[in-house]
């Protein structure tokens, strides 16, 4: 009975952590470019509007830019601004197109606890749209970073 009741308070305030972490904060940053939801339904297609304004996830393997080596720069398909250069590209084998850096100032680091625990999430830093997560498994030879970005976030510009 003892380890039940244990139990039951540990799962309960479990449950209760992670729905308070995991509610929706509202940013207070100021964007170069700022659009209605509206404005941005325009501009973007439904897969791009899913991840760059609601956070969301593309699949794993669905990217063209996954297995994209040719030379050039990433920039943000919400408003443009350059986000990654091609020599900064890896194959991280996690499905999505992954850098060890990005360009400096134009990504945002920010914290989401969207599944229960804080992740660092990227943005772009011009008009806050969601790019994707940075982990500290990246090549240990460059940065030891690994920016994991979602595809559909970005638009590719050959050298």
């Amino acid at each position: 009975m003892n380890k039940f009741l244990v139990l039951s308070v540990l799962f309960l305030s479990t449950c209760f952590s992670i729905s308070a972490q995991s509610s929706k904060k509202e940013s207070t940053k100021k964007y170069k470019i700022t659009k209605t939801n509206e404005e941005w339904k325009k501009a973007l297609t439904p897969k791009q509007y899913y991840v760059l304004r609601e956070a969301g996830t593309e699949r794993p393997f669905t990217s063209p830019l996954n297995k994209n080596y040719k030379k050039g720069i990433y920039v943000c398909a919400g408003c443009k601004t350059p986000l990654y250069k091609s020599e900064h590209k890896y194959d991280s084998r996690s499905g999505w197109p992954s850098f060890d850096r990005e360009i400096k100032g134009n990504v945002e680091f920010d914290v989401d606890y969207k599944i229960g625990y804080a992740r660092t999430e990227l943005k772009c830093n011009t008009c806050g749209g969601h790019l994707g997560h940075s982990f500290d498994d990246g090549p240990r030879n460059t940065t030891g970073q690994r920016h994991c970005i979602n595809g559909v976030a970005l638009e590719f510009i050959p050298k």
